[in-house]
Formats: C-alpha cells, structure tokens, sequence
C-alpha cells in the first residue's frame, strides 16, 4: 500500500525509533511501513494519521481499490 508516512515522519524531524514510540511499534515495523513491505492494521493506520492529524486517506492510498 502506498503511503506517505516517510516525509510526514522527515518533515516533523522524527527518527523511525522516536516515530515508533509515539505508535507503540519497533522502529523495525515503522521501516517495513516505509518501504510498503508491509500494511499497517486499521487501528495503526488510524493512530498513525491522528497523531500526523491527517486523513487515513491522506497518509495511506490504496492503488487496488
């Protein structure tokens, strides 16, 4: 699933371990997101955009719908 999560995390000058403490994720999950190796759960996917206060939409696309 594409997504955004990259330069949402960069603009905010967040390392991936200080982005997946404020999730509750290893800094390893926050680099598989990135990369689109692996998608996020709903409930992840949803704290994600709220703490970037972004749509799930606005973070995540989904190119198969």
């Amino acid at each position: 699933m594409k997504n955004t999560l990259r330069e949402l995390r960069t603009g905010k000058g967040w390392t991936q371990e200080q982005l997946g403490q404020a999730l509750g994720v290893s800094r390893q999950a926050v680099n598989a997101l990135e990369t689109e190796k692996h998608d996020p759960s709903l409930d992840l996917a949803y704290r994600i955009a709220a703490l970037f206060e972004r749509a799930v939409e606005d973070v995540f696309d989904n190119p198969h719908v």
